[in-house]
């Protein structure tokens, strides 16, 4: 099986997340693209998504200037999700990203919300 650097990345990040994973945590994923960011919280176990948010909305793309202020409104909802669900411990996965620029201000502004990873 021959798999892309891409592919790679991703499972060698997913795979020492799964390794450490318990019931009690869940994995919060990112994806990005060039324009936009989403993030979601996956029970592992379940197979579901649990909570979800995202930047591809009209509504955030008028107000917002930049790309990092995108990351950090979409981390408000989401964190703002995860409070309502009662969901604070979360194992963060990053994917094939790394932890810098976007992804980063992403994770700054989901720990000052109340989320642990």
């Amino acid at each position: 099986m021959n798999l892309t650097k891409i592919e790679r990345k991703r499972f060698r990040v997913r795979g020492k997340l799964k390794k450490f994973s318990s019931n009690d945590r869940f994995r919060l994923s990112v994806n990005r693209s060039t324009k936009n960011i989403s993030v979601q919280i996956i029970d592992d176990v379940k197979n579901i998504t649990l909570a979800s948010a995202s930047s591809n909305i009209k509504e955030l793309k008028t107000q917002v200037k930049t790309k990092k202020e995108l990351s950090a409104i979409v981390a408000e909802k989401l964190a703002k999700k995860a409070k309502e669900m009662k969901i604070t411990k979360v194992y963060f996965d990053r994917g094939i990203y790394k932890y810098h620029g976007r992804i980063k201000m992403l994770a700054e502004e989901l720990r000052k919300n109340g989320m642990e990873f």
